[in-house]
C-alpha cells in the first residue's frame, strides 16, 4: 500500500481529536460566510473505532454564546444557572452561577456533530491503530504516521491524542473516578424535592468518606423523572464493579429513598477514570507533533476536568492551520494554578486536610462564578489568594512546603 500524504494527521478519534476536526469546520464556515478566501488543510484521523452512541458525559462551564465553546453548542443537551453543593453536614447550597452556565452535552450528541464535520470538511477516517510514528525533523521533513493495516501516511503536523509517558513523573498522583447510571424514577415514589429539574448536584458530599480521598454523589437531571446520577471518588486507586456498584445503590437510596432507588429503570450506564496528577506532560515531542486533550494537558489535576480546555486547545489549532501557522495548542492552564493543583493534591493525599469540607467551604464562602473561572485558571493572583484565604491557611502552607522539597529532592537527584 504506497504512502498516503495529509497536511494533518489526527492521531485518535476521542474527545480532543474530534473537537479538532469540529473546530476546524466550524471556524472555517464563519471565514467563508464573511466573504475571505479559506484554504482548509487535508486531514487523516487514525482511531481502531469510529465513535457513536452514549458511551459518555462531558460538563462545563462557559458564558453563554462564547466564541470558543460555540463550536459545540450544537450538541449541548442541557444547561443550567444554578447548581447544588451538598455539604458532609448536608447544609445545602444553591448557588447562582451568574454570569456562567453549567452545561452537558452528551456523546451521541457531539459524535453526531463530529460526523457532519468530517463530511464537511473531507476528513479521510483511518480506522486502525497506529503501529509507529516516525517524527520529522525541524528541516522540514514529513513524519511518518504507520498503522496496524498496513498504511503509511505522511503529513507535515501531527495532533496526537494518545495516552503518553510523562516528561516528569508525579510527586502525586490521584485519580477522579466514577460510576453513572442514567435513571428513570417512578415519580409516585420520588420524595418531594429530590430531583429538580432546573438545578443539577454538582457535588453532595454526604456520602461515606473514604480515608486520605474524596467521594461525593453528581445529578444532572435531564426532566422531572430522569437523571444521571453519578457515584465520584477522588483517590489513589478505581474501586471494583462490586464497590462502584454498592456505593452507587447507597447514594441512590440515601438522596432519592429506597422505594424510589428499588423503581428506577437503568436506561443506560458509563464509567470510566481521569488522571489527576502533578505529572510534568511532554506537549510537543518532536518539532512536528503536539500533544492534545489529556495527554496534552487538557485535563485539570484538581478536578479532572479536560472538556473545556479541550474546546480552547481545538479552537487555536483550528485557527492556527487555517493561517498557515504550527499548530501548537496553547497551554491550558496557567504555571501558577498548576502549582496550586499540585499542592491541593498533596494535601490531600497526606491526610492534612478534609477535601470534602474544603471544597464545599469554597463554594459556600466564595462567589460559585469566581470559584469555577478559578478551576478553569481564569482568575488573577489576586483573586487567587482571595480564594485561598477560605481554605485551611496551615495545612496549605505545610502541603505547599511538602511540595518544594520534594521538588528540590527531584532536582538534586536527577541523572546528569
Amino acid at each position: 500500500m504506497g504512502e498516503q500524504e495529509f497536511d494533518v494527521a489526527v492521531l485518535g478519534a476521542g474527545g480532543a481529536g474530534l473537537s479538532v476536526v469540529v473546530a476546524l469546520d466550524r471556524l472555517a464556515r464563519e471565514r467563508r460566510a464573511r466573504g475571505e478566501d479559506v484554504t482548509v488543510p487535508s486531514v487523516v484521523l487514525v482511531d481502531p473505532v469510529v465513535r457513536a452512541g452514549a458511551d459518555r458525559t462531558w460538563c462545563f462551564w462557559d458564558v453563554p454564546d462564547g466564541e470558543v465553546l460555540g463550536a459545540v453548542e450544537g450538541a449541548v443537551h442541557r444547561q443550567w444557572r444554578r447548581v447544588e453543593v451538598v455539604g458532609p453536614d448536608g447544609e445545602v447550597g444553591v448557588h447562582d452561577l451568574n454570569p456562567l452556565r453549567y452545561v452537558m452535552v452528551r456523546s451521541a450528541d457531539f459524535y453526531a456533530l463530529a460526523d457532519k464535520a468530517v463530511v464537511s470538511l473531507g476528513v479521510e477516517r483511518v480506522v486502525a491503530a497506529v503501529s509507529d510514528v516516525v517524527d520529522g525533523t525541524p528541516s522540514g521533513a514529513r513524519s511518518q504516521v504507520r498503522t496496524t493495516d498496513g498504511r503509511t501516511l505522511s503529513a507535515r503536523w501531527v495532533l496526537d491524542s494518545r495516552p503518553a509517558a510523562p516528561r516528569r513523573p508525579a510527586n502525586t498522583a490521584w485519580l477522579q473516578h466514577f460510576r453513572g447510571r442514567t435513571v428513570a424514577f417512578d415519580p409516585a415514589t420520588l420524595r418531594p424535592g429530590a430531583l429538580d429539574p432546573q438545578v443539577p448536584v454538582l457535588m453532595d458530599f454526604t456520602t461515606p468518606q473514604p480515608q486520605h480521598a474524596v467521594s461525593f454523589g453528581y445529578v444532572l437531571p435531564l426532566d422531572d423523572r430522569r437523571a444521571l446520577v453519578e457515584y465520584t471518588e477522588f483517590s489513589r486507586a478505581r474501586l471494583t464493579d462490586e464497590q462502584y456498584d454498592t456505593a452507587l445503590r447507597g447514594y441512590l437510596e440515601a438522596r432519592f429513598g429506597a422505594a424510589a432507588a428499588a423503581a428506577a429503570v437503568v436506561e443506560e450506564v458509563e464509567d470510566g477514570a481521569i488522571p489527576m496528577s502533578d505529572a510534568v506532560l511532554d506537549a510537543r515531542p518532536a518539532p512536528g507533533r503536539f500533544r492534545i486533550g489529556t495527554a496534552g494537558g487538557a485535563t485539570r489535576p484538581s478536578t479532572g476536568y479536560t472538556f473545556a480546555a479541550m474546546q480552547r486547545q481545538a479552537h487555536a489549532i483550528a485557527e492556527a492551520l487555517l493561517d498557515g501557522r504550527p499548530p501548537a495548542p496553547p497551554a491550558a492552564y496557567s504555571h501558577r494554578h498548576l502549582w496550586m493543583d499540585a499542592v491541593l493534591l498533596r494535601a490531600l493525599d497526606r491526610g492534612r486536610t478534609g477535601g470534602a469540607a474544603l471544597l464545599a467551604t469554597l463554594f459556600a464562602r466564595n462567589r460559585p462564578a469566581d470559584v469555577l473561572r478559578f478551576l478553569d485558571s481564569g482568575t488573577t493572583l489576586v483573586e487567587d489568594l482571595t480564594l485561598m484565604r477560605t481554605t485551611p491557611v496551615l495545612a496549605m502552607t505545610a502541603a505547599a512546603f511538602g511540595d518544594a522539597a520534594a521538588r528540590l529532592r527531584r532536582r538534586v537527584t536527577r541523572p546528569a
